[in-house]
């Protein structure tokens, strides 16, 4: 439940970085350290920065799962049942964030896009479906094999050797796939140590687009595989 245009007021004029209740400083922390008031969620606060993290994206998987764990109890609705109804909408809001940050952080891939959506270098779900020019000759390749075991298994002739083409060159998909994930960790890599470094904006912007381009590349692979294993399984 989200809050209320009514309980809006209640935060209305106190800076984002203080207590809604008592006014002394939270910055952006989950409790108020003074009088433990829950707190609302800071605007412009990232999934990182909900779990305490910077934004790098090598994170102790471990670690993560710990943190979620912790929190999940502490705002937990039940512990909320007998505070006011703006404490309760704001556990709502808080464990609902929580659950998302966590879906999002513990996968690379997923991680890798959202920190990409949240600095703006690519939209929500952003793709370019567009071949990779050194791929063209293969996609080309596995399209007409994708035609011709349809076009067999609708006259009822024998596919098991356009099947085993497919099989083929899924396996070789599947590895350029790898590669794409290995070169997209390798990426993030250089991020991390990019921004321990505070590196020049232009370097970061470099690294950041090196991702974005390796997330085209690997959505377009990823939905070649997808095809053929739905022909194959048919």
């Amino acid at each position: 439940m989200a809050i209320t245009q009514k309980q809006q007021k209640t935060i209305e004029g106190v800076p984002a970085s203080s207590c809604w209740s008592c006014h002394a400083s939270v910055q952006g922390a989950h409790f108020c350290g003074s009088c433990g008031k829950i707190q609302p969620l800071g605007a412009g606060r990232d999934y990182f920065s909900f779990f305490e993290l910077p934004r790098k994206l090598e994170i102790d998987r471990a670690a993560l799962e710990g943190k979620f764990h912790s929190l999940s109890w502490k705002l937990h609705p039940d512990n909320f049942v007998r505070s006011s109804e703006f404490e309760r909408n704001l556990s709502l809001e808080r464990s609902s964030e929580l659950n998302d940050a966590f879906r999002t952080l513990r996968e690379p891939v997923a991680r890798v896009a959202y920190l990409l959506e949240f600095l703006g270098v690519r939209k929500e779900g952003a793709t370019k479906q567009q071949a990779p020019p050194e791929l063209l000759e293969e996609v080309f390749e596995l399209n007409e094999s994708l035609d011709e075991l349809r076009e067999a298994r609708a006259r009822g002739g024998d596919t098991a050797s356009l099947r085993e083409r497919l099989m083929a060159a899924q396996k070789n998909f599947q590895e350029k796939l790898a590669e794409v994930d290995s070169d997209l960790a390798k990426a993030g890599r250089e991020w991390d140590v990019a921004l321990d470094a505070r590196a020049e904006e232009a370097s970061r912007s470099a690294v950041l687009t090196r991702m974005s381009e390796l997330l085209n590349r690997r959505a377009y692979i990823r939905n070649l595989v997808e095809g053929v294993n739905q022909e194959i399984a048919a």
